[in-house]
């Protein structure tokens, strides 16, 4: 009696998909693709448009999932939660690398494509991100002046200001230092929020009382480590924002009014957390 043979990989697989979906959601259902793909609207002819919405599009997507952990991030440690906070700042800077790499793909285009279809664009420019004015405003670089190119968009707007009116990471970071009984100086722990984040010498020293003895403070110390890991990230992303825009248009004027490659190279000097990069000097 012949042993009937055992199907080869490839079949099984091919009867595997000839399973009955109609009654389930779908890969597509799911994700929501018939929107997704269907976003994408070149206002020219021009073959390289779709590279530069695809590419920012995909950009604010990264944006979003950036936002939902820092804010998730930011809320554990107010509650004293420091290890899911670590977590979700890990996956934020993965996704700044990936926001990086999306600089590397964008960079493919020579001025003369971007040439062909830029002055369909009208206005348009990323410097009006709202989420990525929030990320900046939640890492603590605030600008209340940056909230009026929202202006049009209420929900937008409303969003942008919350983010400017709350506390940053890093304040709730130096807040749970001094519940765990670090000095920090009381006009530090009582300042305004809507201001950007500016050296303080108490910060400092509480940040050299942790690194001093990892083991007494090791979630902070961990924090810490997570929140330099943040920046490295971020300021890669921007040289490669403003490398970038060099390649493709030099030092023309932004679309949306503003001074291009001389505005983006200033962003470079921008510091987010301060007393964890003196800190190390100080060591």
């Amino acid at each position: 009696m012949n042993t009937p043979e055992k199907p080869s990989a490839s079949t099984a697989q091919w009867h595997d998909a000839q399973m009955d979906f109609s009654k389930s959601m779908s890969y597509g259902d799911y994700l929501g693709l018939d929107a997704l793909l269907s976003a994408q609207h070149p206002l020219s002819s021009d073959h390289n448009e779709l590279l530069f919405i695809v590419q920012h599009q995909v950009s604010e997507l990264w944006m979003k999932l950036a936002l939902h952990e820092l804010n998730a991030a930011r809320a554990c440690i107010r509650q004293d939660e420091v290890e899911p906070a670590l977590k979700m700042l890990a996956r934020v800077s993965r996704v700044f690398e990936q926001l990086v790499n999306a600089w590397v793909v964008l960079s493919t285009l020579t001025p003369s494509e971007y040439t062909r279809f830029r002055p369909h664009l009208g206005s348009s420019s990323g410097f009006q991100s709202f989420q990525y004015r929030q990320i900046e405003f939640v890492l603590g670089n605030k600008n209340a002046n940056l909230v009026a190119p929202h202006a049009h968009h209420p929900e937008r707007k409303a969003a942008v200001e919350a983010a400017l009116h709350a506390p940053s990471l890093y304040d709730e970071a130096v807040m749970l230092m001094a519940r765990r009984g670090l000095a920090v100086a009381p006009e530090r722990l009582h300042r305004d929020w809507t201001l950007p984040t500016v050296y303080d010498a108490s910060v400092e020293a509480a940040w050299l009382t942790v690194y001093a003895d990892p083991d007494a403070h090791w979630d902070l110390y961990a924090l810490a480590e997570k929140l330099v890991d943040l920046e490295d990230m971020f300021r890669q992303w921007r040289f490669r924002h403003v490398t970038t825009v060099e390649r493709v248009i030099g030092f023309k004027r932004g679309t949306g009014g503003t001074a291009g490659v001389s505005y983006l190279r200033k962003m470079l000097d921008v510091v987010l957390f301060p007393e964890l990069w003196q800190m190390r000097t100080s060591l």
